[in-house]
C-alpha cells in the first residue's frame, strides 16, 4: 500500500481523473459543469470543449436523455438506468449503467451523472459463452465424427472385397455407389474434424491475404459483384498460419457471396483496435478485419446459431465454412463476430498484435 506524505495535497479533479467511471457535473440550466478524463474517452469529447456547454452541445450521446434529466432536476429525485444504450449519429452504441443524483451546490441545484461503461463486461460474457459453447459443439462433433470413421470403413471395406469377389458381376455398379458414397461421406466427416494441426505462424501481411482472397473469389464470381477496399496501411505485419488466415477469410467472404446472391457489394475493411477485449483477456492492439455484404441479413433466430456446425440457410449448404473459421481464428487467439440487418451484414476478425 502506498502512503502520501502529509505534506502532499490531492485536488478532487486529480481524484475524478483516477476513477474508470465517468463523471459528470451539471447545473440548473444542463450545462456541463464538469467532467472527467473517463467521460472523455468513453464519449470521445474534450473537456475544454465541453464545459461550460449546454449538455445536447457538449455530450450528443445525453441529448436524447435531456427531458428526463430536466424531470430529475425539477423533482430533486434521482434515478438509475441500467444497460442504457447511448449512440451519437455515425459513432457506435456503448452501453452503460447510468447513476444520476441531485445536490446543491452554493444554493443552486445541480445534477451528478456517473456512467459505467458495460460494453467490456458484456463483450466478456459474450465472447466466453460464444468460445465455450464452439468448444462443446467442437467435442461433440470430434466424438460423432470418430464415431462414423469406423463403421464406414468397415462399409467401403465390404463393398471392395464384393467387388474384388465377382468382378464381372452385374451387381458391380452398386458397389461402386457404396465405395463412392463412402468416400463422399469420409471427406465431409474429415471437413466436420477441421484442420488437425496447429497454426504454423510466420510474418505476413494481412492486406496481402485480403488481396489473395479477393482475386480468388471475383475469379471464382460471374463479374457482378462489386469488391469495395479501405485498408489501414499503418497495420504492422503479424505472426499467423498464412494458409489458415487465407481459408478463414475465404470461408466468410464465399459467404457473403452467397449471401448477396452474386449481385452487390462486398466491404473488405482493415482496422487496428486498443485496448480490446477477447475473452477476458485484454490486449493492447488488435486487428479488425471486416467483411461486410449488403444482402438481405441474417435471421434474428439464425444469428446465434451461426457457428454451429451444420446450421445453414441454404438448401445445398454445408453449414462448416463459419465454425471452420472460428476455429481458426480461435487458435491464433482471436474472435470472429458477426452483427446483421437487413442490407448490412458484418463478420469482424479480431486477431492479437501483442507480437509484433
Amino acid at each position: 500500500m502506498k502512503f502520501i506524505p502529509r505534506s502532499s495535497s490531492v485536488r478532487p479533479e486529480d481524484v475524478l481523473d483516477g476513477l474508470t467511471t465517468a463523471v459528470i457535473g451539471l447545473d440548473e440550466q444542463l450545462c456541463v459543469t464538469s467532467l472527467n478524463s473517463a467521460c472523455e474517452n468513453l464519449f470521445g469529447i474534450s473537456r475544454k470543449h465541453a464545459i461550460g456547454a449546454p449538455l445536447a452541445e457538449a455530450i450528443p450521446h445525453l441529448a436524447p436523455h435531456e427531458l428526463r434529466l430536466r424531470r430529475s432536476l425539477d423533482n430533486a429525485t434521482g434515478f438509475i438506468e441500467r444497460e442504457l444504450r447511448l449512440q451519437r449519429i455515425g459513432d457506435e452504441a456503448v452501453t452503460v449503467d447510468c447513476t444520476v443524483t441531485p445536490f446543491i451546490l452554493g444554493r443552486k441545484p445541480g445534477l451528478l451523472m456517473e456512467v459505467l461503461a458495460l460494453d467490456r463486461h458484456l463483450r466478456i460474457s459474450r465472447d466466453e459463452l460464444l468460445l465455450a459453447q464452439h468448444q462443446a459443439s467442437r467435442e461433440l462433433i470430434r466424438g460423432m465424427a470418430h464415431e462414423i470413421k469406423n463403421p464406414l470403413g468397415g462399409i467401403r471395406g465390404a463393398a471392395q472385397l464384393l467387388e474384388r469377389e465377382f468382378p464381372d458381376s452385374e451387381h458391380r455398379e452398386y458397389t461402386r455407389v457404396i465405395i463412392r458414397e463412402a468416400d463422399r461421406l469420409q471427406n465431409l466427416v474429415n471437413r466436420m474434424l477441421g484442420p488437425n494441426r496447429a497454426p504454423q505462424k510466420n510474418w505476413l501481411n494481412i492486406h496481402e491475404v485480403l488481396e489473395h482472397v479477393r482475386q480468388l473469389v471475383q475469379a471464382e464470381s460471374s463479374g457482378d459483384v462489386a469488391f469495395l477496399r479501405d485498408y489501414d496501411p499503418s497495420i504492422p505485419e503479424i505472426s499467423a498460419d498464412r494458409e489458415q488466415m487465407i481459408q478463414s477469410v475465404l470461408n466468410i467472404v464465399r459467404n457473403a457471396m452467397q449471401a448477396i446472391g452474386g449481385e452487390g457489394t462486398v466491404t473488405l475493411r482493415s482496422r487496428t483496435r486498443r485496448q480490446f477485449t477477447i475473452a477476458a483477456v485484454r490486449h493492447k492492439l488488435v486487428v479488425q478485419i471486416d467483411i461486410e455484404d449488403d444482402g438481405p441479413g441474417i435471421p434474428p433466430a439464425m444469428l446465434e446459431k451461426i457457428f454451429y456446425p451444420m446450421v445453414t440457410t441454404r438448401a445445398d449448404g454445408t453449414g462448416l465454412g463459419l465454425p471452420i473459421a472460428q476455429y481458426l481464428i480461435h487458435a491464433h487467439g482471436g474472435l470472429v463476430e458477426c452483427r446483421s440487418r437487413p442490407g448490412c451484414t458484418v463478420f469482424s476478425l479480431y486477431l492479437p498484435l501483442e507480437s509484433t
